[in-house]
């Protein structure tokens, strides 16, 4: 049985993903009071991993219906341009063929080329935050960033978009329910702790208070 889960974090302030001086004489404090009379701009995370329960097998490609998740999400983000190791690429399967882990694979609506491409790399020994301001620049273009990010045995994705896209990619993926395929929208905020992330380990028949099974029928 494939356990899928959409984990989600709604709201995050933008301006946390700006690199901070450490110099107090080199920071810009002149726009203090402008910037608090803007709005505050925001973007929307989202965590896609999976468990193949039969196996106890981690990571989204561990999942028998893989392929199937793929289509679907393709058809979700059918609407930008995919570019992976600065080349435009015909798919997400072969973008995420060509990829390490740490990479990224940029979604653009807009022009790109090979030479104003965003330095969005990460190491494995470190996380998406190391790149606070080419991210933050990306979505502040209206971009969205899709990383793949190791899992125990494979690998998960992990997106970033200014505009909330939860609904754009709930109903392609809800699509694929079926009593061996299971899917979970997951309040990200309410999911603290490892024990809580793999609750269907241990606890499915009774998911965690901020995880909501998606049947056919479940409505927005």
């Amino acid at each position: 049985m494939d356990i899928f889960k959409l984990i989600y974090e709604h709201d995050l302030r933008l301006d946390n993903l700006r690199t901070r001086l450490t110099d107090r004489k080199e920071q810009d404090v002149t726009l203090s009071i402008e910037e608090f009379m803007r709005p505050d701009p925001t973007y929307s995370k989202f965590y896609l991993t999976g468990t193949r329960l039969d196996e106890e097998r981690f990571g989204l490609n561990t999942l028998q219906n893989f392929s199937l998740l793929l289509d679907a999400l393709e058809k979700a983000l059918g609407e930008y341009l995919i570019i992976a190791n600065r080349q435009s690429r015909t798919s997400l399967k072969e973008a995420l063929e060509q990829m390490r882990i740490g990479e990224a694979i940029l979604l653009t609506t807009g022009d790109r080329t090979e030479t104003n491409l965003p330095d969005l790399y990460v190491d494995s020994g470190s996380n998406v935050g190391h790149r606070k301001e080419p991210l933050r620049n990306a979505l502040s273009a209206d971009e969205l960033v899709l990383y793949k990010e190791q899992a125990h045995h494979g690998y998960d994705l992990h997106l970033f978009s200014r505009a909330n896209i939860y609904e754009a990619l709930f109903f392609p993926l809800q699509k694929l329910v079926t009593d061996e395929f299971r899917f979970f929208s997951i309040n990200g905020k309410r999911i603290n702790s490892e024990r809580k992330f793999y609750f269907e380990t241990w606890t499915l028949h009774r998911p965690p208070h901020g995880a909501e099974e998606v049947f056919p029928e479940t409505v927005l």
